[in-house]
């Protein structure tokens, strides 16, 4: 509803409950190595996750303790220290979740 000329018109607004994380098999993530603005360091860069913050950081935790690294969850991506596409490749797609590499 954009305009009304009822003077008793009541607008029904229904509240919002945030962003609402899609399933595992409808998720498409890609992973990457990336080495841009790093030093020179390589990070595995996992780009596409679709759902609440707090789903994408229990993703990006249960991928650090299995690969035994470091890493980080921010603006909607997971990096993971190192070259780990193989393995967060496979883990990804064991737990559910449609991914492919990307890039070179």
């Amino acid at each position: 509803m954009v305009y009304s000329t009822n003077p008793d018109f009541q607008y029904q607004v229904k509240p919002l409950n945030g962003l609402v994380t899609l399933a595992s098999d409808k998720q498409d993530l890609r992973i990457q190595l990336d080495k841009k603005n790093r030093s020179g360091k390589a990070v595995t860069l996992i780009t596409g996750f679709i759902g609440k913050p707090e789903d994408l950081e229990k993703l990006g935790r249960e991928l650090k303790s299995k690969c035994g690294v470091g890493g980080s969850v921010k603006d909607g991506e997971i990096l993971i220290q190192g070259d780990h596409r193989d393995r967060i490749l496979a883990l990804l797609i064991a737990a559910g979740y449609k991914a492919k590499k990307s890039g070179s």
